[in-house]
């Protein structure tokens, strides 16, 4: 039997520092989340998860109206914590690939890799056992969905990261606990 997980990346997001779980959606967030809603509405989802962070909420708010189905929230599907301090865009590049060259590496007061995937992949774990044969979109950050896929198939790492999008679509086909197919569904 197979359960089919969508992870979808939550869309655009206009970044304030300090304010990680509550920033919202930009205009073009909000418009593709519309989008996300119109490629998934007849996917035959049962279950709607997501990370408690706003912008991965209300980028499933529509799909959840529209199925008529609550969004269950799942604190271990946040983002990642990058360091307590913050990190400038010169720095960001540099130690994202040293976090995945090096997954027990951490920015100090920051999440590694290995800290950040054992948390998500132990909630996805549970999803995939708890709702065997089921759809389950979840709304999730693009390093977050990169670690679960990557606890599957090492060939989901920093490049395929780098390549995703805001918003995109990652459909997984699951047999028990095999991730067995991927196929991207969101187009630009």
């Amino acid at each position: 039997m197979k359960t089919i997980i969508y992870m979808v990346r939550h869309a655009e997001s206009p970044y304030t520092e300090g304010n990680e779980r509550t920033r919202g959606l930009t205009l073009e967030g909000k418009m593709n989340a519309e989008k996300i809603t119109e490629i998934l509405k007849d996917e035959g989802i049962n279950i709607i998860t997501s990370s408690p962070y706003a912008r991965a909420i209300l980028t499933l708010e529509g799909l959840a109206k529209e199925l008529e189905l609550d969004i269950q929230i799942f604190e271990d599907l946040r983002e990642r914590h990058f360091s307590d301090y913050v990190i400038t865009n010169e720095e960001f590049i540099p130690a994202m690939k040293k976090m995945f060259d090096d997954p027990s590496y951490a920015l100090p007061g920051g999440e590694s890799n290995t800290v950040c995937q054992n948390r998500s992949v132990i909630v996805l774990k549970n999803i995939l056992e708890e709702h065997e044969g089921k759809k389950i979109a979840i709304g999730t950050h693009g390093n977050v969905m990169t670690l679960m896929m990557n606890h599957f198939n090492p060939n989901y790492g920093l490049d395929f990261m780098n390549q995703t999008k805001k918003p995109d679509i990652y459909k997984l086909k699951f047999k028990d606990l095999v991730l067995e197919e991927v196929t991207r569904l969101w187009k630009e």
